[in-house]
């Protein structure tokens, strides 16, 4: 009798345990789920968060990465445009001088040459010629040059042909006529040059 006691308790221990744990997830239960499935071990799961953390932060330090050398881009092509608008701020001003310039030029070739040595018209060419170097002084002053064209070969960037000029004395392409002088402001081109060019006589 006293050995069939303990195994009833047993049994009915067993059955509430069982009673009580229906409906309860496996993953709850104690021991929680190894190798079949259920919730990886404390340690493992630790080292996941540990690798997605570490990197989340390697993404974080190319994002600041990235946008500090976007800023820099961003910055520096503010500055270029600044001092772009200072070197160029005359450039309209420059080019609209350009035809007052050309009268000039047009004026000093108009006078004969007997009238130059003329004493009575002694004044009025001194002042047409210091006012074209005035003119001149001005220009340079604002980085307005003439583009050199007479002996040179024909550059696209700065010439403009208009005609072809037979000759011998000059290789086919070189500059031998000036209708109408170029000029740069800086390193940017205000004006071509009208030029005319030599070619092999027929």
């Amino acid at each position: 009798m006293s050995d069939t006691k303990p195994e009833a308790n047993n049994e009915n221990t067993d059955a509430a345990v069982e009673a009580e744990l229906e409906g309860v997830p496996e993953s709850m239960k104690e021991g929680g789920a190894g190798e079949d499935g259920g919730e990886m071990p404390a340690e493992e799961n630790s080292d996941n968060r540990i690798e997605n953390l570490e990197a989340q932060l390697a993404e974080a330090q190319q994002a600041v990465l990235y946008a500090q050398a976007e800023t820099q881009n961003v910055r520096r092509r503010l500055e270029k445009d600044a001092q772009d608008a200072r070197a160029y701020a005359a450039t309209g001003f420059a080019r609209d001088m350009l035809s007052v310039m050309d009268n000039m030029q047009r004026a000093m070739e108009a006078i004969p040459e007997e009238v130059k040595n003329e004493e009575k018209w002694g004044g009025l060419i001194g002042g047409i010629e210091a006012t074209a170097r005035e003119l001149e002084t001005v220009f340079e002053k604002n980085g307005v040059k003439r583009v050199a064209s007479m002996g040179l070969p024909l550059d696209p960037n700065q010439h403009q042909a208009m005609v072809e000029v037979p000759t011998a004395d000059e290789e086919p392409g070189t500059i031998v006529q000036e209708m109408q002088a170029g000029y740069v402001i800086k390193d940017r081109l205000l004006r071509p040059a009208f030029v005319g060019v030599a070619k092999k006589p027929e």
